[in-house]
């Protein structure tokens, strides 16, 4: 190995063989790797370049590759292919075992257990696992620990090892034996196409890769009619329930390569299977997910339904509850909230909406206190934990996210249904304009027949993450009460985060004037590119904010972006925050591209219910455990466990999307506006990204950027038929 060839491109490639004794880098997501490598007969450890689902120090390494001189790191062996085995010496083994890579295993009980074991360690894990407990320190917990997680690690290898060869990444692997256990490979050599469906992270195009290697022809039916159902849930991703015929037809016809026809052979061959449904919309052709056509339809029916019967509660005479209420709240109602009012105590089902400062949360207090004089029984909920915090707070009464109402236990769904309804005699729901199809159809189900139902909600803000557009449906088609708040009282009308809101949802310009006098709310600090705006935004959370306002910088301050990328994106602005307001330590790790350390602020991105943390919700890193491979985050108040392996659900907070924010309310908020981010620029986005501060707002960019925003109306129509079953038309 002393006399290895120069670099070259030609020829038979050359092979290395030696120990791991350090892993200088690798990324779990890619398996991209750089290795420091023991080689026999030399005294300098070779560093190795390559690829690999995972690796540790004491592994033995077979590499075929080529020498390379690197401009900045020096010769280095390039791998082209890397095989590593389990160590054979004492010293690797325990090498190996102290390198985190069997949870329950660290640099102490690495030593312990093959001090009393030697190189007979791994088979004693492997088929006498209770002589563990004879090492000082491992009970039957830790024992238990240790047994799990090498059986994991050696399925997740082989798992590993097999789609590595297909394109997929170590994180992916993961995620694909978790979902699929020890029939990993069995479930996708039947079918690749259902890793785009079943598993977060893996798209159509990946499972179209593997699916190419696996020998599945290109105008096979299986993966035309995979890109059918693909097609329509991308497009739920885009808010819809489905889609115009001629566009499933020809976005199936581009993503995959093939004839029309065969699209229009396997549309009729998913017909049949029940997996989709044709549709009219206005008398046009239509797709539709068949569970998304039939939650809408049933959404109708049971909202309908419900709004025939009279109000669970005896009949109110309201010229006395009123005044009687606001004695007991120490408030003076306005007439039109007079008016609101009478019109819920006499509905069964019954909408309220309004902007800010209109009384909303007043009237929903005022609500209940009446009712409950009644004896009548009220939950409350909200779609957020954010949202059902606040919501516990204005009305006095506590919250639950829509999900723990509804007892979500994964993986049976929810426990809460018409079988057995949640027990109220009225539910009030708030945020309602963030509720997605799905949601909407699971709640509905569970409001017992005899209860009554308030949903409240701003229509103006941007709409669900989720498929439909359930909350602005239900409005428009005008089948149940509605009592639109309009006017802003004398208090709200003070504040200048209000007013401009308004100013914003009228499509008018708000004031970008520097308040002269007074403490304000509102602010609006001018920079002419991305970059100075980048700037002048971390300076402002992590000095001048807290300085002139008290605010605490990570948890009072949120940063709220029109998209993720851009110099003035989520993403870029996160890196700096972090390096501003807590800037990674010796303890950090980094997964996915991101650091996480004590302290930081983290959000999640994905439902996760057998963690029981939903999309969007904020928390933060409590502890990191390299020996364990966890990291503990504290969600309101409950601390959670994440595996390394799954921190590709996890970012960091600093910044995040305005869509990620709804339903949430911050004490201040900061929300940079440039022309970079041109395409987001609506007014129902920076509307919503104003209304999400409580106490102080400040817009950082371009006057441009923000008279882009006020004049561009959402134009995108979310295909949706739930209005049309609103009316009766089937």
């Amino acid at each position: 190995m002393r006399d290895a060839p120069t670099p070259s491109a030609d020829g038979p490639l050359d092979s290395l063989y030696g120990f791991v004794e350090r892993v200088t880098f690798h990324q779990p997501e890619t398996g991209f790797c750089v290795i420091q490598v023991k080689v026999s007969g030399q005294k300098e450890l070779v560093p190795v370049v390559g690829y690999a689902p995972a690796v540790s120090s004491g592994e033995y390494l077979s590499a075929q590759g080529r020498w390379v001189v690197d401009r900045n790191h020096g010769r280095q062996f390039r791998a082209a292919t890397m095989r590593l085995a389990a160590p054979n010496t004492v010293t690797g083994i325990e090498k190996y075992l102290g390198s985190g890579m069997v949870k329950g295993i660290g640099p102490v009980y690495a030593h312990r257990l093959v001090a009393a074991f030697g190189k007979d360690v791994f088979d004693i894990i492997e088929t006498s696992p209770t002589r563990l407990q004879e090492v000082d320190g491992i009970g039957p917990r830790r024992a238990d620990r240790i047994i799990r997680s090498w059986r994991d690690q050696k399925i997740i290898r082989e798992i590993m090892v097999f789609l590595h060869g297909h394109g997929v990444s170590t994180a992916q692997s993961v995620r694909i034996f978790k979902t699929y256990g020890e029939q990993a490979i069995l479930r996708v050599q039947e079918n690749p196409y259902r890793l785009a469906r079943d598993i977060r992270g893996i798209g159509f195009k990946t499972a179209d890769k593997i699916a190419s290697h696996l020998g599945i022809e290109s105008t096979a039916p299986i993966r035309v009619q995979a890109g059918v159902s693909f097609a329509l849930l991308e497009a739920t991703a885009d808010g819809h329930c489905g889609l115009p015929v001629e566009d499933l037809v020809r976005q199936t016809t581009q993503l995959l390569e093939v004839p029309g026809g065969l699209v229009q052979e396997a549309i009729a061959h998913e017909q049949e299977e029940g997996t989709i449904v044709s549709l009219t919309i206005e008398g046009r052709p239509f797709v539709f997910l068949a569970s998304l056509a039939y939650q809408e339809q049933a959404i109708a029916h049971r909202l309908r339904a419900l709004a025939l019967d009279c109000p669970p509660w005896p009949t109110i005479d309201v010229d006395k509850a009123i005044p009687w209420a606001e004695q007991r709240l120490h408030l003076t109602l306005a007439e039109s909230q007079r008016e609101a009012v009478r019109q819920v105590l006499q509905s069964k089902v019954m909408v309220l909406t309004g902007g800010p400062g209109v009384g909303k949360t007043t009237l929903v207090k005022t609500i209940l206190t009446i009712l409950q004089a009644k004896q009548v029984k009220p939950i409350l909920c909200a779609p957020t934990g954010r949202a059902a915090k606040r919501l516990t707070e204005t009305s006095g009464i506590e919250a639950k996210t829509i999900h723990r109402l509804l007892e979500f236990r994964p993986p049976g769904g929810f426990q809460r249904d018409e079988h057995h309804p949640l027990e109220a005699d009225l539910v009030v729901v708030d945020e309602c304009s963030m509720i997605d199809v799905p949601l909407m159809y699971n709640l509905l189900k569970a409001v017992p027949s005899r209860a009554a139902l308030l949903l409240v909600g701003d229509v103006d803000q941007i709409p669900s993450v989720g498929p439909g557009q359930v909350f602005r449906d239900i409005l428009e088609a005008n089948r149940i009460p509605v009592v639109r708040l309009t006017e802003v009282f004398r208090q709200a009308a003070q504040s200048r985060i209000v007013v401009n809101a308004h100013r914003i949802n009228q499509g008018q310009m708000p004031d970008l004037d520097t308040p002269i006098e007074g403490t304000q709310d509102f602010y609006f600090v001018p920079a002419q590119t991305p970059l100075e705006a980048a700037d002048k935004i971390v300076r402002l959370v992590a000095e001048r904010i807290p300085g002139h306002f008290s605010f605490d910088p990570i948890r009072d301050i949120q940063v709220l972006c029109p998209m993720n990328r851009g110099d003035t994106g989520a993403r870029h602005l996160n890196q700096l925050l972090q390096q501003a307001l807590n800037p990674p330590g010796s303890g950090a790790i980094e997964r996915f591209g991101w650091k996480f350390g004590l302290g930081d602020k983290v959000m999640q991105m994905a439902n996760d219910y057998d963690k029981e943390v939903f999309n969007g919700d904020i928390g933060w890193v409590t502890a990191v455990h390299p020996e364990d491979q966890e990291l503990m985050i504290r969600f309101d108040g409950r601390e959670v466990a994440y595996d390394f392996g799954e921190l590709d659900a996890i970012v960091p907070a600093y910044a995040t999307t305005i869509h990620k924010a709804q339903g949430s309310e911050f004490p201040a908020v900061v929300i940079p506006l440039t022309t970079q981010h041109y395409l987001m620029l609506k007014r129902n986005l920076l509307y919503t990204a104003v209304t999400r501060g409580k106490h102080l707002v400040m817009l950082v960019g371009q006057p441009k950027a923000v008279a882009m925003a006020v004049r561009t109306k959402p134009s995108d129509r979310r295909w949706s038929k739930l209005k049309e079953w609103m009316v009766g038309a089937e």
